[in-house]
């Protein structure tokens, strides 16, 4: 008997990684929120999952047959990790596959898209003529171009984003542990974190997700930033004490955010009712629901990369 797999979030799935898995697998295909998920896991080895749902300790509980867990994400804290080691389930994802991951740039896109989108006002401009205005006076905006971008984090998405703000005329440094000690990479000034957000207009947060890393950007970073900067995070939400960030911009020392990740996600209270209050407020924030990773592209290669990977794994182990 083949293994059974679940599909757990279907919608747009490469027909490719489909057929491949088809041809291994017993595949079901659902769109499943959370207790659907609960509900149907425990039929499964092999579970696929995007960033819908959490998969916590009570989501492994259910999951009796499992073996494989499937993300073809980087960042896995929507993952309870520790557990997944204690039940023995192995988690197969995009991290460390740095070869691979160079053709992926859609979330290092994204992050100049949410850049324009606050700089030059562009959803608070659509809703104007959307409602029948048209009057550009309301909308002034300010330009990349010989702007100065601090980027935190110079790992594989760090250098794409550097890579295009440079191509935008900016003058760009950047910050990482890894280059402590190094003046220059790429010929971009490696800069502390201090100097960094003391130097920059457009502060860009590109670091991993780690316990180490967990608000990275607290109330002492946001006061350090310049005066009408912009704060772009493309990465994760754990790294940023969001509520520091919301109060710098309601006071008025950050002049816009640009958001694609929070921390709480998996829930509409807490954080993102305040999102909403500032929003609704007219205060310069473009929020996004996690789609930096989001395209046809970048869906259909991560997906067919990672069928591939739990189809060596299986057979790697005999199945």
């Amino acid at each position: 008997m083949r293994p059974k797999l679940l599909i757990a979030e279907c919608e747009n799935f490469s027909p490719d990684a489909l057929r491949q898995l088809n041809n291994f697998f017993d595949v079901t295909c659902a769109e499943l929120g959370r207790q659907e998920l609960l509900d149907k896991i425990g039929e499964f080895e092999i579970v696929w999952v995007r960033l819908r749902n959490l998969i916590d300790a009570e989501v492994f509980a259910a999951a009796s047959q499992l073996r494989v867990l499937a993300t073809n994400t980087t960042g896995l804290n929507h993952i309870d990790l520790h557990e997944a080691a204690r039940l023995g389930v192995h988690v197969i994802s995009l991290r460390g596959e740095i070869d691979f991951l160079k053709t992926i740039r859609a979330t290092a896109e994204m992050t100049l898209a949410l850049t324009l989108a606050v700089l030059r006002h562009i959803p608070i401009a659509h809703r104007h003529v959307y409602e029948g205005g048209w009057n550009r006076s309301l909308f002034q905006g300010t330009e990349i171009f010989e702007q100065t971008v601090g980027v935190v984090g110079y790992g594989r998405l760090g250098r794409i984003v550097s890579s295009l703000f440079n191509a935008f005329g900016a003058k760009v440094s950047v910050c990482d542990p890894n280059l402590a000690g190094i003046s220059t990479v790429d010929d971009f000034p490696v800069l502390s974190l201090p100097e960094l957000l003391t130097s920059s207009k457009i502060v860009s947060l590109h670091a991993n997700s780690t316990s180490e890393n967990e608000k990275l950007f607290g109330v002492a970073e946001f006061r350090r930033m310049q005066t009408d900067a912009v704060f772009i995070n493309t990465a994760r939400g754990e790294l940023v004490d969001e509520h520091a960030m919301l109060d710098s911009v309601a006071s008025g020392h950050l002049k816009g955010l640009g958001i694609d990740v929070l921390s709480s996600e998996h829930t509409e209270f807490g954080i993102r009712q305040s999102l909403r209050r500032l929003i609704n407020a007219g205060y310069n924030i473009v929020v996004t629901p996690h789609i930096g990773g989001y395209t046809t592209e970048s869906l259909s290669r991560t997906e067919k990369f990672l069928a591939a990977r739990i189809i060596e794994f299986f057979g790697i182990c005999g199945v």
